[in-house]
Formats: structure tokens, C-alpha cells, sequence
């Protein structure tokens, strides 16, 4: 009788999905913007960052501070925005979650959820002075309603980020033979 057979993805490709899983939803998340979309102000939320924040809350030790430095560029290339503007601010929240992490041993829903909205907040505004810095002069008024969305998204974002966890973990079972 043949040894039982397994489903599960041989060990390389689960470490393959494993790592690029998170990078390749953070930066779909940052295409989101290449949608044929009309806006006449910034209503969108800034899906990239919401993924990010959402991987980073999840999974604090699988990525450092350093990874918002290309993550944010692709996004600035994929968005249209300021070149350094999502280096800055990507690294910039990284790095308010990891001084957050320090912190709390222990975090619950609310907790994270306000971390992500200081976090957010703080993103879209760096972004806004940036744009007016560089000659894009917009009313704060504009991205107000961008940053309570954005907020209000992230809780859908983090239950995403953690169903692609469980995915990306997923190692199949074996099969019982016939």
C-alpha cells in the first residue's frame, strides 16, 4: 500500500507565499489607485497604507521600520504622489508602530484601531504638506473627509490582512487513502 499522499504545497512554495503574500497585497493595495476612477477631492482611502498598517498591526515582527522606504516609493510611482512622500510617511508610521509596540505588551481591538487612526491621520496630513510644499495648494478641507474614511476602513482592512495570514499559513492537509 502507497504512503498516504499530502496536499500540502511542498516547503519552498509555502515559503515563497509566506514572504511575498504581504508585499504583493500592500502593493495591490497601492494600484488600487490606478482604477479608472473621477474624483473631484481625495475620497479614496489610501488602500496601500491601510494594508500596510493592517500587516504591521497582525504581524509586528515581520517586517522592520526600513521596509516603508521601497514600499513607499512603489506607492509615490503607483499613486502619483510627490517622489518621498510615501517613503516618508510609510516609515514614519512603521516607526510609530514599533515605538507603540515597545510600549504596550498587551493591545486590544481599540487600541489598534487608534494606533492606525494617529497613524493614518498623521500620513495624510505629512501628505497634504508635502503636496502644498511642492505647489499642490488644496484646502485642508479636502482631505478631512479622506481621513475619516480611511479610518473607518481600516477595521475591513485588517480583517483582510488577517485572512490572507491564515492563507499564506496554510499548509494543507494530508489525505486519508481510499
Amino acid at each position: 500500500m502507497p504512503p498516504p499522499r499530502s496536499s500540502a504545497p511542498p516547503t519552498r512554495a509555502i515559503e515563497l507565499r509566506a514572504r511575498l503574500v504581504p508585499v504583493l497585497s500592500t502593493l495591490g493595495g497601492s494600484a488600487v489607485a490606478l482604477l479608472p476612477t473621477v474624483a473631484l477631492a481625495p475620497n479614496w482611502p489610501p488602500f496601500g497604507l491601510l494594508m500596510l498598517l493592517g500587516w504591521r498591526l497582525l504581524r509586528p515582527e515581520m517586517w522592520p521600520a526600513w521596509v516603508g522606504l521601497p514600499l513607499g516609493l512603489a506607492d509615490d510611482l503607483l499613486t502619483g504622489q510627490t517622489l518621498g512622500t510615501g517613503m516618508v510617511t510609510w516609515t514614519a508610521c512603521l516607526m510609530l508602530a514599533d515605538l507603540v509596540e515597545v510600549r504596550l505588551l498587551w493591545r486590544d481591538y481599540v487600541q489598534e484601531w487608534l494606533i492606525a487612526a494617529l497613524a493614518i491621520a498623521g500620513a495624510i496630513l505629512c501628505a497634504w504638506a508635502i503636496a502644498t510644499w511642492t505647489g499642490g495648494a488644496a484646502p485642508l478641507r479636502l482631505v478631512v473627509p479622506q481621513m475619516l474614511t480611511s479610518i473607518l476602513c481600516f477595521p475591513i482592512i485588517g480583517r483582510l490582512c488577517a485572512l490572507l495570514d491564515r492563507w499564506r499559513l496554510a499548509t494543507g492537509k494530508i489525505r486519508a487513502s481510499d
